[in-house]
């Protein structure tokens, strides 16, 4: 076991395991072990992933950490919001759309919800219940960038990623939030993103250029 502890790498929608992988080799590198567990994120209800999580990490040697994309992050802070582990450490998100996202609204005024988002949905539109507030070391990092220009500013207010706008991504009780030029599909495998999350872990805050 590497001797910073533990990194659970969760995956946004649709995704699989193996979503972040380069950003799992950076980690390793520096003296983490990683962990990406796959899961269903399409086609089983929210409760019911923590569930298979929980007892996935059940026996990961502490600190265990998280690293969330997008959907990811709603899955943690549901997960520890519910029954922290013992040994949690420090919890990075990227784009996590805390607030909901324009994107997933608009799926559903089209009736594409169920195809796109399925069991899903009603974890990711702008109405549904607010989160819980954050009481643990949570860092956010959010995108600024959308690979499409034009599109998103119909639908995401901006400055937006091109899924989740800049306020969707806050959380009350958070400790630190940093925004990225980048978007929201690809920041998981971005130089700079990888850099700040690896700060965040190692000390409880992000770097900002002086």
């Amino acid at each position: 076991m590497l001797s910073k502890g533990s990194v659970v790498l969760l995956h946004g929608l649709g995704r699989g395991a193996g979503a972040s992988w380069p950003l799992a080799r950076y980690l390793k590198r520096g003296d983490y072990y990683t962990f990406a567990p796959g899961y269903p994120s399409r086609t089983l209800p929210l409760p019911a992933i923590v569930d298979r999580l929980r007892a996935q990490i059940a026996d990961l040697d502490g600190p265990v950490h998280f690293v969330t994309h997008s959907y990811g992050g709603i899955v943690a802070h549901r997960l520890i919001s519910t029954a922290p582990p013992a040994n949690l450490g420090r919890v990075v998100m990227l784009a996590p759309p805390h607030g909901g996202s324009e994107w997933a609204d608009l799926l559903v005024r089209l009736k594409l919800d169920r195809l796109v988002m399925r069991a899903a949905t009603g974890e990711l539109t702008t109405g549904r219940n607010a989160s819980p507030v954050a009481d643990y070391p949570l860092g956010i990092i959010a995108g600024t960038r959308a690979l499409d220009p034009i599109f998103p500013r119909l639908f995401v207010p901006r400055p937006n990623d091109g899924k989740v706008s800049l306020a969707s991504t806050r959380l009350e009780g958070m400790t630190d939030h940093i925004e990225l030029p980048v978007s929201h599909t690809l920041m998981v495998w971005n130089p700079r993103v990888m850099a700040q999350v690896a700060a965040f872990l190692d000390t409880g805050t992000f770097t900002r250029a002086r």
